[in-house]
């Protein structure tokens, strides 16, 4: 007898498929942060790394804590994670430079990072929402089965 696997959530999956083009990205930004600015570049690409996974996982886990309430709720804790988000990063960046001099972390290498990095995450996180989207069955409507067809040619509808 054969074991089914647990089907896993739209969430896991969309993180899944955001998260592995993000590492296979955030992993050459490192390797050439160190080559291109030594340690500085692998502290910047390093931090941009950490940031935009960190960010773009909490918006998925929001989605997921969200699913099953009600969309007034569902909207008033998105927009509060998207403007805590703004915020926060606001504050990072304000004590990145603040209490780091850019031979500690370098700020073109942070950004480049963290440019890329986010580009490969909404590109996989796209690319993982279509694949889903072709999976998910899609819903009867009329005219969508034999005995509507035939009603329709016939003119009884």
């Amino acid at each position: 007898m054969s074991q089914q696997m647990p089907q896993q959530s739209n969430e896991t999956n969309l993180w899944r498929g955001a998260l592995i083009p993000a590492v296979t990205v955030a992993a050459i930004s490192i390797i050439a942060g160190i080559l291109l600015r030594g340690a500085s570049g692998l502290w910047g690409s390093l931090l941009a790394s950490a940031t935009v996974i960190l960010y773009f996982s909490v918006h998925l886990l929001i989605s997921k804590i969200s699913e099953n309430l009600d969309p007034m709720a569902t909207m008033a804790l998105a927009m509060f994670s998207y403007f805590a988000k703004v915020i926060l990063m606001g504050a990072l960046l304000l004590v990145v430079t603040k209490t780091t001099s850019p031979e500690t972390v370098d700020r073109p290498t942070f950004a480049i990072s963290a440019l890329s990095i986010t580009a490969a995450w909404l590109a996989g996180e796209i690319r993982a929402f279509v694949k889903l989207r072709f999976q998910l069955p899609l819903p009867q409507t009329k005219g969508s089965n034999a005995s509507s067809e035939a009603d329709f040619k016939s003119g009884d509808n």
